[in-house]
């Protein structure tokens, strides 16, 4: 039996290589041996995938099929694959080492000592109100437990919660307007199941969020990447390419745009309300259903003004609204939520009973708490940490890292950082034996491309800033000193 567990077409793994780093100056079959290694020992790969034959990836590189053969050849030797007549080759690790990390997921708790986690962007629960929270709810958890204790549209005094908040921020709502989710994730699977059929087109913000983007494609979307612009430079925050998204959306006619307006992951970016209202109206021309992520929304430690939704400025347009808990009060909640028409409302409630059934009551209590009695004071403590964080990383790289650029965004949880053109992939490998968590910049593309970027969290506590970055220094020196 074959111990592959994927495969990866030829031209797929074509694309992956032509948008790996230079490898120097090599053979080329040893050059593709690097760049086979390299994607494994990253996890852009993953261990156990089935590689094409050396005939096809032959043709799709344009190499001989000996050299194919040939690099094939050393990553046996190296560990790196391991082959069965009949069966094909597929990756492997060589005997003892350490699975790669995938830079997306939280450090074990095991290594959290030790390792600087800017990787994931998420922050630490809001101290005292998390607590308190807590204990509130479960003083009113006996209430509900006297039932089965399945909502699949939500328990009543959150939808309630969320329903007032888009009240409040100028999107007049109704608790049937409301989905509980199962964190963010939960709300934007549910809805690309029911607005996607497999080999639809969708159009997507290029950098865009990491995990939207490998959902849609493990579902088969067909993926149209929209750059943003950026006139002024890297040392100028991106916002979205108005014309270039008309031309998307007429062209390509996609069944649905999956877009972050509101400081953006992973660039920062905050849209604004002419260019919203642009997407919109070339949207409502193409019958693209515009699905919104707004978990972000609250990150605006920059300007402590929340920003009003995006389904406010156009009721003519189809929109989907996704939010979490997860950003502003805490990702260990894994609460989300989604505003559609109540008719859509329904029948995803219908279709979750044959997944997740519903989002846990105890947590769903604690963020109805959160939502309606401690916004403000949970707002106030989470953006004094991020604004100190963000300060202290920017002077941190000003000073260590010179050369590099970005732009201080007005909230969010990220710095999208030029990385002077070294590969990212290549500073998150350095990155990693001297205790550092990094996310390479193509971890946020269709495509592999954004290798000259990386995103910083900012998540680690502001005192820490400055060893973070004298490691990523130190890493960025060692992955120069390697290209």
């Amino acid at each position: 039996m074959a111990e592959w567990q994927s495969t990866v077409t030829a031209p797929a793994l074509a694309r992956l290589l032509t948008t790996t780093p230079p490898t120097g100056q090599r053979t080329a079959y040893r050059r593709l041996a690097v760049q086979l290694r390299g994607l494994v020992a990253e996890g852009r790969l993953p261990v156990g995938t089935r590689l094409p034959a050396e005939r096809e990836l032959a043709q799709a590189l344009t190499l001989s099929r000996t050299t194919v053969a040939t690099a094939y050849e050393a990553l046996r030797t190296d560990g790196y694959l391991h082959s069965r007549r009949g069966s094909g080759s597929w990756t492997a690790l060589p005997e003892g080492s350490r699975p790669p990390g995938d830079a997306l997921h939280p450090v074990p708790p095991d290594e959290a000592e030790h390792t600087i986690d800017l990787g994931v962007a998420a922050l630490p629960a809001p101290q005292p109100f998390l607590g308190e929270a807590a204990a509130r709810a479960v003083e009113q958890l006996p209430t509900y437990a006297t039932g089965h204790g399945h909502y699949p549209t939500g328990v009543p005094v959150l939808r309630e919660a969320v329903a007032r908040r888009f009240t409040e921020r100028g999107l007049p709502t109704t608790p049937d307007q409301i989905l509980i989710t199962t964190g963010a994730m939960g709300a934007l699977n549910l809805a690309q199941r029911a607005l996607l059929g497999r080999g639809d087109r969708v159009a997507v913000e290029a950098p865009g969020y990491a995990h939207t983007l490998r959902l849609l494609q493990r579902e088969g979307a067909r993926l149209v990447p929209v750059p943003f612009a950026r006139p002024g430079g890297d040392a100028a925050l991106p916002y979205w390419d108005t014309e270039e998204w008309r031309r998307v959306l007429r062209g390509a006619s996609p069944r649905a745009a999956f877009v972050v307006p509101d400081f953006h992951n992973p660039t920062g970016a905050l849209i604004d309300e002419e260019q919203r209202r642009a997407l919109l109206a070339a949207a409502r021309v193409s019958g693209t259903v515009v699905v919104v992520d707004e978990t972000p929304a609250e990150l605006d430690w920059g300007t402590d003004a929340v920003p009003p939704p995006t389904a406010a400025l156009d009721r003519t347009a189809q929109v989907v609204t996704i939010g979490s808990a997860g950003k502003i009060l805490w990702g260990g909640l894994r609460v989300g939520w989604l505003r559609a028409q109540p008719s859509l409302v329904r029948r995803l409630a219908a279709e979750r009973v044959f997944t997740d059934v519903g989002t846990p009551v105890l947590d769903q209590l604690i963020a109805a708490h959160l939502l309606d009695h401690a916004l403000p004071e949970v707002r106030a403590h989470q953006h004094r940490r991020m604004r100190a964080t963000a300060h202290a990383l920017a002077e941190a790289l000003q000073q260590q890292l010179p050369a590099w650029q970005f732009a201080l965004p007005p909230g969010g949880l990220c710095l999208w950082v030029a990385t002077d053109g070294l590969a990212s992939s290549s500073l998150a490998k350095s990155a990693d034996p001297l205790g550092l968590r990094l996310a390479a910049g193509s971890r946020f593309a269709t495509d592999g491309t954004f290798e000259p970027y990386l995103r910083l969290p900012l998540t680690v506590p502001p005192q820490a800033a400055a060893t973070a970055i004298a490691r990523l220094a130190a890493a960025a020196a060692a992955a120069g000193q390697a290209r």
